[in-house]
């Protein structure tokens, strides 16, 4: 199956969609945003990355920023923060350059590594995006998270494509129904933008029908 442009998804949500599906579903669908120091932070990280008319040559490595890239399997678009094309005997073309080049994504991150995978799996769905639109295959890219101020290699493995994959669906059936899911409240939520939007706390709280049975049953 291939989806039409305009029923592209934003690639940055599957980040979302892997912390929380209803956080997702109240951005993505909903259109409700919020900011905290935690998003004011990426986005000034982000920033000092996404110079599209910045690119540069390090001896064999081209690198460009904020590369627009799709994918009409998956169904999404976005922006790459950082691509490198190291220059090798095998590769890709690239126009008004000789020889050829493997493609070697980047996605810079505030903060530190994390123990679940969702910065993970949005690099991957850059390198699928980049390997449809090059033809290309990508073994393999990094994650820089500003607070150990180093790449973490991630590989591009059979599994995380598959769950890439899995996800993307999930976002388009969630968007095709405008379905957003009820709270489940975690420790996660405190850290949440949404949180005075979404409410997670009310996700705890009791029934009428069940408080009222309750009480009734302290009577007796």
């Amino acid at each position: 199956m291939e989806y039409k442009e305009d029923e592209y998804l934003m690639l940055s949500g599957i980040q979302h969609f892997q912390f929380c599906r209803r956080q997702w579903a109240l951005i993505h669908i909903e259109q409700q945003w919020a900011e905290n120091v935690h998003t004011v932070a990426g986005e000034l990280m982000h920033k000092k990355v996404h110079d599209p008319y910045l690119a540069e040559k390090r001896r064999d490595i081209l690198i460009t920023r904020a590369l627009p890239v799709a994918s009409r399997t998956l169904g999404i678009s976005g922006e790459c923060d950082v691509v490198e094309f190291h220059k090798s005997s095998d590769g890709v073309k690239l126009h008004g350059h000789r020889g050829f080049y493997e493609i070697y994504p980047i996605e810079y991150k505030k903060g530190k590594p994390k123990q679940s995978e969702e910065d993970v799996l949005q690099l991957t769905a850059q390198a699928m995006c980049l390997e449809e639109m090059f033809s290309a295959d990508i073994p393999e890219g990094a994650l820089f998270y500003g607070e150990t101020r180093r790449r973490e290699p991630v590989k591009i493995t059979a599994e995380l494509r598959k769950q890439v994959a899995v996800i993307t669906t999930e976002m388009h059936q969630y968007y095709d129904r405008k379905y957003t899911p009820q709270v489940k409240y975690n420790k996660r939520c405190s850290a949440c933008s949404l949180k005075d939007i979404c409410m997670p706390g009310m996700g705890k709280a009791v029934s009428v029908e069940k408080y009222l049975m309750q009480a009734l049953g302290d009577m007796e």
